[in-house]
């Protein structure tokens, strides 16, 4: 690899890695707060990707819009797809966890329900969609806007990055610095004192499944701009953003950013280096050799008993 074959795959890597990050934070806040793999997180996902393409199929027209009318389109795509993966996050809540959560159901029903649920969603989006990939209307022309190092830099990935860093800048606030963030941090340390304390568990719950939901669904409709939609792309992406939640330390915001991150670079270079076939070896072998030294992931888990 040369130095500018380099620069190329980082560039490469931190757009996958910044998607990646972005997915890493729904399976976070819900394990910080239910201690829940809620691999059904993989259709949220994919259900953001499919509510920004039915909304801009119905506006963009066909010829080439203009700049403004781009930014538009653009952010007209970002809020169908938080709106959809919020939906579609808040129903899961109510219908599928809550009734187990309110009848002390074991933790492997839960899973079980997981999975049932993610099973059901993209089969019922194959159903209402079809089963063939559809690609996004053109929102912009997907030139190069400058380069970094040599290597070049365009539209769809400036879109990605920019707009996955304000989002973990903002859920990091969120988290951090305001009344919800104070009721999801005292419901994941101790739910039974943050009941005594009037902090009213089942709304706690409920917002911060809208909130990776949200987090989800706009992830979802940047990954349609990359490639195309489909009803099981929430798959793999969604496994290894699981991933990079465990390597970062699950439980912590910060932690599924970075491992993230790492895992979109690790397997870009991967992919340059071995090829495509070895894609998902470099990524899983780096989590499994920092698991080995550091279980609790790269910052740490922040967890205690579930709500």
């Amino acid at each position: 690899m040369s130095l500018q074959d380099f620069w190329d795959v980082l560039v490469l890597g931190v757009v996958l890695g910044s998607l990646y990050a972005v997915i890493a934070i729904g399976y976070t806040l819900v394990y910080g707060v239910l201690q829940l793999l809620n691999f059904a997180h993989s259709e949220v996902f994919m259900s953001g990707g499919f509510g920004g393409l039915v909304i801009l199929t119905l506006v963009v027209p066909a010829a080439d819009p203009s700049g403004i009318q781009s930014l538009g389109y653009v952010l007209l795509g970002i809020a169908a797809g938080a709106l959809f993966g919020g939906v579609v996050a808040f129903g899961l809540e109510r219908v599928a966890y809550r009734p187990l959560r309110r009848r002390g159901a074991p933790r492997l029903v839960f899973l079980i329900t997981a999975i049932g649920a993610s099973f059901f969603i993209y089969n019922l989006a194959g159903k209402v969609f079809g089963r063939n990939a559809a690609r996004m209307p053109s929102m912009y022309e997907n030139k190069t806007l400058f380069t970094l190092f040599g290597a070049p830099i365009n539209v769809t990935q400036t879109l990605v990055v920019v707009s996955a860093v304000l989002m973990l800048i903002l859920v990091d606030f969120v988290v951090n610095r305001t009344k919800l963030g104070s009721g999801i941090r005292a419901v994941a340390q101790d739910p039974e004192v943050a009941s005594l304390m009037g902090v009213n568990i089942d709304r706690v719950v409920s917002r911060t499944f809208v909130l990776g939901g949200l987090m989800g669904g706009v992830a979802g409709f940047l990954y349609g701009t990359t490639t195309q939609v489909w009803y099981t792309m929430g798959f793999l992406p969604g496994i290894t953003a699981f991933a990079a939640a465990v390597l970062g330390g699950i439980g912590n915001v910060r932690g599924a950013m970075l491992g993230g991150l790492l895992l979109g670079v690790v397997e870009a270079m991967t992919v340059e280096i071995w090829g495509d076939s070895w894609r998902y070896v470099g990524a899983f072998a780096v989590l499994v050799a920092v698991l080995m030294f550091r279980p609790t992931g790269i910052l740490g888990e922040r967890v205690a008993r579930t709500a």
